[in-house]
């Protein structure tokens, strides 16, 4: 397997998987030249792109596919309800509806439920053979029925969206810091550590901080807090970079 992120903030987000017979976008913000040019830029021809998942509708995760279905025939997955929601497809011949899990021959991808304002909103285990990544963002928290299906993975691309002391005291109006903070929001830097002291296991290769925000935080404030939170766990795990909204990450090899 094969990851990048593409992109990744409140401006759009995009993240590459590669898997023996398939390659995947999960998530389609920014708009369709910026993702075929990222993609030319690991050498991945974008016409090749033959699944796309979307997490949910908010316009930083799907703004380009409309446009980008129209010259790239991907099967688009989505649970039924987000699909109901989005009308700009309905008459797009190559939609996969599921539930929990999708399944394309070599990889298993499991659709957890997230906790966002948004319909139908998911996030993803991607697995072929031993190997597996992991997205979780917008999400106001993980529920811990889904720790052992998330435990001992591979890569991570996780949340880390704001620092709450940057977000208390910053610009934001009340009723948007209620939002982030509340549990249909986005995850802290406390909480993303949180959360990987309870995942990263003996497999674990690689984290990236994901969906960080422009306002309310900085990439080194989220890697200190993050680090810091997984040492109070007693967890010693250095291989953590943040990804970045307008700069292509490297590109993973599991």
């Amino acid at each position: 397997m094969k990851a990048c992120v593409l992109a990744s903030g409140s401006k759009g987000n995009v993240t590459y998987v590669e898997t023996n017979n398939h390659k995947i976008l999960i998530d389609m913000g920014k708009n369709k030249k910026y993702i075929f040019d990222a993609l030319k830029s690991i050498d991945v021809n974008p016409k090749q792109i033959d699944i796309i998942l979307i997490s949910h509708l908010h316009n930083d995760h799907i703004s380009a596919l409309e446009t980008f279905i129209k010259s790239v025939k991907a099967v688009v997955c989505m649970p039924e309800e987000m699909f109901a929601s989005l009308d700009s497809i309905q008459n797009y011949e190559h939609i996969k509806i599921y539930d929990d899990e999708i399944n394309f021959d070599d990889i298993k991808i499991y659709a957890i439920k997230s906790s966002h304002d948004a319909v139908a909103s998911r996030n993803f285990i991607i697995e072929e053979g031993n190997s597996s990544i992991v997205q979780i963002t917008d999400t106001g928290y993980i529920k811990s029925k889904y720790f052992n299906l998330l435990k001992n993975r591979n890569v991570y691309f996780i949340e880390s969206n704001h620092d709450i002391e940057m977000l208390t005291h910053g610009p934001y109006p009340d009723w948007l810091k209620r939002r982030i903070l509340s549990d249909e929001g986005h995850l802290s830097n406390e909480a993303a550590g949180f959360y990987l002291s309870k995942l990263i296991g003996d497999n674990t290769k690689k984290v990236y901080l994901m969906h960080l925000s422009e306002e309310n935080n900085r990439p080194d404030i989220a890697l200190k807090t993050v680090k810091k939170t997984l040492k109070e766990y007693n967890i010693e795990f250095n291989d953590i970079k943040c990804a970045e909204q307008n700069n292509i990450s490297e590109v993973i090899k599991i």
